[in-house]
């Protein structure tokens, strides 16, 4: 049996985003009729652990079924431990999330190692971009690779190795730009600039994120994500661009579509909900939102930005 795609969530600066990113992700892919297993590397915060926990006593609360994902928090004290987690929770998955912890983690930077794609969230400010660059004072160009960059170039070469030796899949490193909102438009175009300038020199790719939103924190206590809708009641203009936001972002991660897999009995399908009052009329791009119809079958348009040939997720609007 193929092994599941591994997603790492790895940034050692906090407040970034990286649990309600990898959250949203894993719903959003669950959403696309794939299997997501997720792990938390930090006991103590468990955030993603946490999310998913509320999500789960949502659906017994209320008595209804949500797409989802098997989630596990990491409590031992060996890299072994942790492997064997890993190993555990990839059983039967096509996916499998994790989310390290804003520090410097032992567990965080041997996860690391592991990953075919690794997503490192980044708030578009030059506190943050500094955890992977350091810029001129006066030009903004980019001096030098930070301590966090280096790392990470230390670990794709590493996982270069394994990749010829292993015949394992070759890292994609994608840095996500978020909490773009409210942001000075000359900021903005200088860490851009500075982030297209290091992309070329260590080889990442770069997506736009989720930006600045309450509804992220106010959903949390429930475990809902904005993907679902019929759950929610009345969504405003800015919730679903928020929703669109989520869709560009799964588009640009260019993930690899899972293997085929034989088809499970058909259950007798379960009563929709009952329609919210005063729901919003679906747009357009709405009544074609992937996330509310059938799994997607992978695409072979065209290979992922830095990837190869492999099939990808298609997404539709």
């Amino acid at each position: 049996m193929a092994s599941p795609h591994r997603i790492v969530f790895a940034n050692e600066k906090g407040g970034t985003g990286k649990s309600t990113t990898a959250v949203h992700v894993s719903v959003a892919l669950a959403y696309l009729g794939v299997r997501v297993g997720c792990i938390d590397l930090d006991p103590r915060q468990r955030t993603l652990h946490r999310y998913l926990e509320n999500r789960a006593e949502t659906m017994r609360r209320k008595g209804f079924t949500l797409p989802t994902a098997r989630f596990e928090v990491f409590n031992g004290t060996t890299v072994e431990e942790l492997d064997a987690l890993a190993e555990e929770v990839a059983q039967d998955v096509d996916y499998l999330i994790f989310d390290t912890p804003g520090r410097d983690d032992e567990f965080a930077r041997h996860i690391a190692t592991t990953a075919d794609t690794l997503i490192t969230p980044l708030n578009d400010s030059f506190v943050d971009f500094d955890l992977i660059g350091q810029v001129d004072p006066e030009t903004f160009k980019v001096r030098r690779l930070s301590f966090y960059a280096e790392l990470i170039w230390e670990t794709r070469k590493k996982r270069a190795q394994a990749t010829i030796a292993q015949n394992r899949r070759e890292m994609d490193w994608v840095v996500v730009r978020n909490r773009t909102g409210h942001i000075e438009a000359r900021n903005m175009r200088r860490i851009n600039e500075a982030l297209q300038e290091l992309s070329k020199r260590v080889g990442f790719r770069i997506a736009s994120g989720l930006s600045e939103r309450v509804i992220y924190r106010e959903l949390f206590p429930a475990g809902l994500t904005l993907l679902d809708k019929d759950y929610l009641g009345d969504l405003g203009t800015s919730h679903l661009v928020a929703r669109q936001e989520l869709r560009g972002l799964i588009a640009g991660l260019a993930l690899p579509a899972p293997p085929k897999r034989q088809p499970e009995p058909v259950a007798a399908p379960a009563p929709a909900p009952a329609p919210v009052q005063n729901a919003p009329q679906e747009t357009q791009s709405e009544a074609h939102d992937p996330y509310n119809s059938a799994p997607h079958q992978p695409s072979s348009d065209g290979p992922g930005p830095a990837t190869g040939g492999t099939a990808r997720w298609s997404y539709t609007a």
